[in-house]
């Protein structure tokens, strides 16, 4: 049985349907309201902030994937994220499983080094030093020995269905709806960004990798890193529209933070758009030879074709 926590989410629904095309139809999905991605799921509905219901999920699991989100609420992270790891760790620990950490980069620097599996956490503000909080959590578990444990680590988010990111609204979303696109701060910076189908089938992949266990892995990305000037102008292509853009500036966005809370929450990322994003999966990549992954071309044209 592999069970995912946190089972809502675009992530988590793209792993679901990858776990069952390619690697085991014994799934459980657990979320406070749990749908089916497949008919044979197994559905377990649960709040993870509830230590026992995180334990009658998990029971009977051999290997458990952590993708559970919240919104982009400082308060909502700080009060709620740490307890539904800590309470996912407990019982996949007592369920003798495996476990494995979807993560993300916002406790890394916010400037032009080259992201690897070896970077030091440096967070900036709030939402970074939770999330570097709970990768250290992962880590002493990991260290700890007493079930296998692997962190997968992934940067921006591009993607189909209900994907979240800032670029998926500025960008992409905007051309879905007509609309001209935004790019945040400069459009000179090279960017790393996956491909959500990508980042789940390699998470699924991990995970039924024993000897990928005791490890952190940066999930695999393209090795072109298009500047936003570029990255608009194909996913203008895709949508059949103009490449034309507005670059909106650090100090607008901040402004706009003082009558927007959802600008207000991601503040503490603005710093990242200001330098190239270079996030290497070398390591995946040498672990995976075979694991192709999808263009941005190809990427963007799937969001169009969706959209049509």
């Amino acid at each position: 049985m592999q069970t995912i926590l946190g089972a809502g989410g675009q992530i988590a629904v793209e792993l679901a349907r990858e776990l069952a095309d390619s690697h085991t139809t014994d799934l459980r999905l657990v979320s406070r309201n749990p749908r089916p991605v497949n008919p044979s799921d197994a559905l377990a509905p649960a709040d993870l902030l509830d230590a026992a219901q995180t334990a009658a999920a998990v029971r009977g699991s051999d290997t458990v994937y952590f993708t559970a989100g919240l919104p982009a609420d400082t308060r909502l992270w700080e009060a709620r994220f740490p307890t539904m790891l800590e309470n996912a760790l407990a019982a996949t620990r007592a369920a003798g499983a495996a476990f494995v950490y979807f993560d993300n980069t916002y406790m890394y620097p916010q400037d032009d080094r080259v992201q690897t599996e070896e970077t030091p956490f440096a967070p900036v503000g709030p939402k970074g030093r939770v999330r570097a909080a709970m990768a250290s959590m992962v880590l002493d578990e990991l260290a700890r020995g007493d079930i296998p444990v692997l962190i997968a680590r992934a940067p921006e988010f591009y993607g189909p269905g209900r994907t979240q990111s800032f670029t998926n609204a500025l960008v992409v979303e905007r051309l879905r709806a007509g609309r001209r696109p935004l790019v945040p701060v400069r459009d000179d910076r090279r960017r790393t960004l996956i491909w959500t189908p990508d980042a789940s089938r390699a998470l699924a992949l991990l995970g039924n990798t024993p000897d990928a266990f005791g490890q952190t892995w940066h999930l695999p990305t393209s090795a072109d890193r298009p500047t936003y000037r570029e990255f608009v102008a194909t996913a203008a292509a895709a949508f059949g529209r103009e490449p034309a853009y507005t670059v909106v500036p650090n100090w607008v966005l901040r402004a706009g933070g003082v009558l927007s809370p959802r600008v207000r929450e991601i503040g503490e990322l603005l710093p990242r758009y200001a330098h190239d994003s270079l996030f290497d999966s070398g390591m995946f990549r040498s672990r995976f030879p075979g694991f192709r992954v999808t263009t941005y071309a190809e990427g963007l044209e799937a969001i169009a074709r969706e959209s049509s």
